[in-house]
């Protein structure tokens, strides 16, 4: 983050979403499956600092 976007990280906090279960009623009959499990980052930057995400488009 520092290097790609030029700014300095106070502290990174990670957390780890579980899955959702789905089902879904079909002609055939009932299926079951889950959606993937994501990790996220949550990146707090030092005080002042932003990153600006429009500046490229």
């Amino acid at each position: 983050m520092e290097a790609a976007y030029g700014v300095s990280v106070e502290k990174v906090r990670t957390i780890n979403v579980r899955p959702d279960r789905k089902t879904k009623f079909t002609k055939t009959g009932i299926q079951h499956g889950k959606t993937n499990a994501v990790k996220k980052a949550i990146v707090q930057l030092a005080e002042g600092e932003m990153i600006d995400l429009y500046s490229n488009m």
